[in-house]
């Protein structure tokens, strides 16, 4: 027996996101359906040796020959998906439920003069409003134990309630602060019935607005130095918080819809598709373009909806009436009217409507669809750029593509980084054998630069002065990076450099060679290119014209992913450098000490909401008073202040 299945998935590939997980069997039938906070953490326990597993499970995973995956916001919606996939699908090596055959809701009953939230499922209680449904009770109940802290609403049967008001004496609920106890008139039913009403708000997904007021109660309560009753605040907001999770995995009843998410780059487009039948997301496709063009969103939209819509034979499929898209295509009027003839072909009434989700449950979904369109391109890159053979004919290819004597098996490229002309930083990423190899990274720090050709000057004359060093005492000097780690081979010769820009970028690399009397070409050579990112163009030194290589290549694919990997590690560096000196700037602020610091930039979420915020926004930051306020805000914007 092998020690594991042929299909197990690489590590890097499984997102560490929540999401809901499907095996199945080589017929693509469903074979079990599951859950997990942590998708890459829950799926390795399959994948443990065969002998090691429960022999249920390992009967599931010798049974099954692929496994699928798909992303949402949190744990809780994962149980949603969860539950009505194995509804839907039920497949033969999940629990068999025999009971509990409708859904859980949370209902409201504000057509009453004295309103009463429950736990139902009854669907059929007129004045009622539903939130829900909800896969598990013993979720709900835990729910509505929390928000009966903050909304002390009435949860009582009418039998309860009416030997309250019998009896003139509250029940527990009322004695434990849960109920404002209307039965009794410690809240008229006028209040009650507001009280009600900010519950069925915030349930609803009006929530910021309460947070937002408990906050300031809290802040005053404790400005007054009322600190039971800011304690209490502090309670409420922190049971608001525990259960603030949207419901947009299950939608209502009415909506049919398909929801498409587009994530792509230059080369590649992944697809991801949520069929929502019922209210229930029935479906789920993925699949990923090779783009030979250079597509805008709108053109990329109208492709992939041309192709959604017919099966492998290419006849016609039959589409809802409405269409979820990221963006309009140019053509919407005619793609509606010719997918509704489609639908009138097999005869389903109604026209198709294209949208962009804009908010609401539907845009919420709509993100975790883009969400895993995401994933998909990243662990498609993944999978491309780990397979050995296709990273050797790259290798190849690129050698043949810029006459280069031998496969360039050490590739470094560099990239320039800097916001309006500040916190200038270079990086510098290498790849060898075709993968990168991140513990020689490079980090440069530009002190001053007329542009990024120069900056590109200042940093290979800085990286290339090292060749002639000895590798095992380079360690000594480290006045031009910035790292963690004691740095290893730095000299080491590459054989390309591979710079991020067109020509101009290309001559300022050339002339650092031409003054270090390093060769482009012949024995003893580092061969030179850029890559320019609107057409993906390779410039090599003293050439009037681009080489092109093909838009689907494996060549194309690696200089691309070196040179994105570059920028990701410039901006990352060039994002801490800008952290770090407004942090600088807020450390000599008399009284700002660095827990003080760290909750302003934690507020308002980046250096740039920071320095856009207003004496008055400051003071909402907990810990900043009216005088300190002004004194960051006058720190911050010195040319402003009288």
């Amino acid at each position: 027996m092998s020690n594991s299945v042929s299909y197990r998935p690489k590590t890097g590939e499984i997102p560490t996101s929540p999401g809901v997980y499907r095996f199945r069997d080589p017929a693509r039938r469903i074979l079990y359906v599951g859950k997990a906070k942590n998708l890459r953490a829950r799926l390795s326990n399959y994948f443990a040796p065969l002998e090691s597993l429960h022999e249920r499970t390992r009967r599931m995973v010798t049974t099954a020959s692929s496994v699928e995956w798909t992303v949402v916001g949190s744990e809780f919606e994962a149980l949603q998906l969860e539950f009505s996939w194995i509804k839907e699908f039920n497949p033969p090596f999940n629990v068999q439920f025999r009971d509990d055959k409708s859904y859980p809701y949370l209902a409201i009953t504000l057509a009453e003069d004295v309103p009463r939230v429950f736990i139902t499922r009854n669907h059929a209680i007129k004045g009622a409003r539903y939130f829900g449904p909800y896969t598990k009770v013993w979720a709900i109940r835990e729910t509505l134990d929390l928000l009966l802290k903050v909304f002390p609403m009435r949860s009582c049967t009418d039998s309860v309630y009416r030997r309250a008001e019998q009896t003139g004496r509250p029940c527990l609920l009322g004695q434990i602060g849960k109920c404002a106890a209307p039965c009794v008139g410690w809240i008229s039913r006028e209040d009650h019935k507001a009280l009600s009403l900010d519950f069925s708000s915030f349930m609803a997904g009006n929530d910021s607005s309460f947070l937002n007021q408990l906050q300031s109660k809290m802040k005053a309560a404790a400005a007054e130095q009322d600190y039971e009753t800011a304690a209490k605040y502090r309670d409420q907001l922190t049971a608001l918080e525990t259960v603030l999770s949207k419901n947009s995995i299950v939608l209502p009843d009415s909506i049919d819809a398909d929801l498409f998410g587009i994530a792509d780059d230059e080369l590649a487009a992944a697809v991801q598709l949520f069929i929502v039948r019922g209210g229930r997301i029935r479906g789920v496709r993925s699949w990923v373009l090779d783009k030979e063009l250079d597509l805008k969103l709108p053109e990329l939209v109208e492709t992939v909806i041309q192709n959604a819509y017919s099966d492998a034979a290419g006849e016609p499929l039959v589409p809802p009436r409405l269409v979820a898209v990221p963006a309009l295509p140019e053509d919407t009027e005619g793609l509606e009217r010719y997918l509704s003839q489609q639908r009138q072909a097999h005869g389903s009434a109604g026209r198709v409507e294209f949208r962009v989700p804009k908010r609401g449950d539907l845009a919420q979904l709509a993100e975790t669809v883009l969400t895993n369109a995401k994933s998909s391109l990243a662990s498609y890159k993944t999978r491309r750029s780990s397979d050995f053979v296709a990273r050797s004919a790259a290798l190849s290819d690129i050698q043949e593509a810029l006459g280069m004597a031998e496969a360039p098996l050490r590739m470094e490229c560099f990239d320039i980084s800097h916001l309006s002309g500040t916190n200038i930083v270079a990086s510098m990423v290498v790849f060898e054998d075709g993968l990168p190899r991140k513990d020689l990274y490079r980090r440069f720090s530009i002190a001053e630069s007329a542009d990024d050709t120069e900056s590109i000057y200042q940093t290979l004359s800085r990286r290339l002065s090292r060749l002639t060093e000895d590798p095992e005492s380079e360690a000594e000097s480290a006045e031009t990076e910035i790292a963690e780690a004691p740095r290893k081979r730095f000299a080491y010769r590459p054989n390309l450099l591979i710079v991020d820009g067109g020509q101009p970028q290309v001559q300022a690399a050339a002339r650092v060679f031409r003054e270090l009397g390093i060769p482009t070409s012949g024995e003893g050579s580092i061969a030179l290119c850029g890559i320019a990112k609107r057409l993906e163009e390779i410039w090599l030194p003293d050439s009037d014209f681009p080489v092109i290589l093909p838009r689907n290549s494996d060549a194309l694919f690696l200089i691309q992913r070196i040179r994105d990997e570059a920028h990701r590690f410039a901006i990352t560096f060039q994002r801490k450098k800008r952290k770090a000196d407004i942090t600088s700037v807020l450390s000599e602020i008399p009284g700002l000490g660095p827990a003080r610091v760290a909750e302003l930039l934690r507020h308002f979420g980046s250096v740039k909401h920071l320095k856009s915020a207003s004496a008055e926004d400051l003071t909402e930051v907990k810990g900043i008073g009216e005088s300190m306020a002004e004194l960051i805000h006058s720190q911050l914007h010195p040319d402003s202040s009288s």
